[in-house]
């Protein structure tokens, strides 16, 4: 198996063109937000504060994103830091690839907190609301990587492996002696797609089914547990990780995450009050109302 088009969709000129994996992105990033603003709707809240706030989110993200690449140091010839050292207006080059989840997590929420405080929203409420939706987007997005022939894994025997051509294969599998050109990887953007879109089906199915249950920033919890935790071990494939020490600097991130989000889910739901639940607090309009009284 090997992607059937080419990576530039639409090209303009010999420099310039329509990337799938910036269209894919696009497109999840899309379909995320039109979940989020479906549940802010399906609470009575104003959905348009979700598209409002996705321009922020969005831009940050990506700034996050590229500054997490740009700043490591990838195994396998793949480039980091010591390049962008020297060739600096690269930097700028995100259609090339070449964005980390954990610095788009961070800018993204960045982005929500400071909507959310500028606005007098309850920044968990729309944290909720977006988690989801994020894991949607990422699953959607990580089809650019098959597209670009990056994200793959070892070689493999099993019949969905990929066929990676050979200039977008990293060392060791650059030399076609030892992996010859009709050699299989696992491909390990799909194996995080569907972990991503299993994680989205099962938040969006609690944040319905146990909202009597649930406090304001749980779903948050929930994908700042699910997902580290599938990519943990999806890293192990990865020849082309940013390694610190024993393990790659995503699994360093994945385990703190996990950890965390998981120590704070149970704090606070054992010190919480009966009842203490998202239909035992007032509307956010009548919140913000008596502010403004």
């Amino acid at each position: 198996m090997k992607p059937p088009v080419d990576p530039i969709l639409i090209r303009f000129g010999p420099n310039f063109g329509i990337h799938w994996y910036g269209l894919l992105i696009v497109t999840g990033v899309m379909l995320g937000a039109v979940y989020a603003a479906w549940r802010a709707k399906v609470d009575g809240k104003d959905p348009d504060h979700v598209w409002n706030a996705l321009v922020v989110a969005v831009v940050l993200g990506i700034i996050g994103a590229r500054l997490y690449h740009v700043f490591s140091e990838p195994e396998g010839g793949m480039v980091g830091w010591s390049y962008y050292k020297e060739n600096p207006i690269k930097i700028l080059y995100i259609w090339e690839g070449g964005l980390g989840i954990y610095g788009a997590i961070i800018g993204g929420g960045l982005g929500v907190l400071l909507y959310a405080w500028r606005n007098n929203l309850n920044a968990l409420r729309w944290l909720d609301y977006g988690a989801p939706g994020l894991a949607l987007g990422q699953a959607i997005g990580r089809w650019g990587n098959f597209i670009n022939q990056e994200l793959y894994g070892p070689p493999t025997d099993l019949p969905w492996g990929l066929i990676i051509e050979a200039e977008h294969r990293i060392a060791p599998y650059n030399n076609l002696v030892k992996y010859p050109p009709d050699t299989l990887f696992h491909p390990t953007f799909l194996y995080e797609s569907l972990w991503n879109l299993l994680t989205f089906g099962v938040l969006a199915l609690l944040a319905i089914k146990a909202k009597d249950k649930l406090l304001k920033g749980d779903i948050l919890l929930g994908y700042l547990i699910a997902y580290p935790l599938g990519r943990f071990f999806v890293e192990y494939l990865r020849p082309d990780a940013w390694m610190i020490g024993p393990l790659a600097a995503a699994q360093w991130f994945a385990i703190g995450a996990v950890v965390v989000s998981a120590a704070i889910l149970i704090v606070r739901h054992v010190r919480a009050e009966p009842g203490a639940t998202e239909e035992s607090e007032p509307a956010e309009e009548e919140v913000n109302k008596e502010q403004e009284d």
